[in-house]
């Protein structure tokens, strides 16, 4: 496989991560027999249309990763700065929100690779902590995130469509 470049988005890639992010959603989650495909769109609309990917990268706080090979969208990353919530110790958290490959670049170190690029930015910008929230039905996201040296840390409620489902919390030490 080719060399993975990851760079930050900018505003004139919403037309990209918004294609970028419905389509490793959906390869994510749409044929899990738990997610109602009502509920599923429902919340596809509302979270990856174009208007919100644009307002999601120009709020300063959030910081979008892409990663490419060959120049093809391989996957991305969002992170959100000074986010937090019940049951993270941290005193200058980050969040990592989202973190998804397309599926033909599962296994081939895009995940990796973004992974190590957020925690490279999380400590140029001298967060102690970041964060995430697992689906608690996705175990091979779990993997991933421990042996990436997360633990987990509570739980929350992840509102899909009219479905509440249910995040593990996990935390790691920066």
């Amino acid at each position: 496989m080719s060399e993975i470049e990851i760079r930050q988005a900018t505003p004139s890639d919403a037309k990209l991560l918004t294609d970028l992010s419905f389509t490793t959603f959906w390869d994510a989650f749409a044929h899990h027999p738990k997610n109602a495909p009502d509920d599923l769109n429902h919340y596809m609309r509302q979270a990856f249309n174009q208007e919100q990917i644009a307002d999601e990268l120009a709020e300063p706080n959030n910081i979008f990763l892409i990663a490419e090979v060959d120049g093809k969208p391989a996957g991305y990353a969002k992170l959100i700065v000074h986010s937090t919530e019940e049951g993270i110790t941290a005193n200058r958290p980050i969040e990592l929100s989202r973190l998804y490959s397309h599926q033909e670049f599962i296994g081939k170190g895009v995940g990796q690779n973004l992974m190590d690029a957020c925690f490279e930015r999380a400590k140029q910008h001298d967060h102690d902590v970041m964060w995430l929230g697992v689906w608690e039905y996705n175990p091979r996201a779990q993997r991933f995130y421990e042996k990436n040296g997360f633990r987990e840390v509570g739980k929350h409620t992840f509102q899909l469509g009219e479905d509440p489902q249910t995040d593990l919390l996990m935390q790691k030490e920066i």
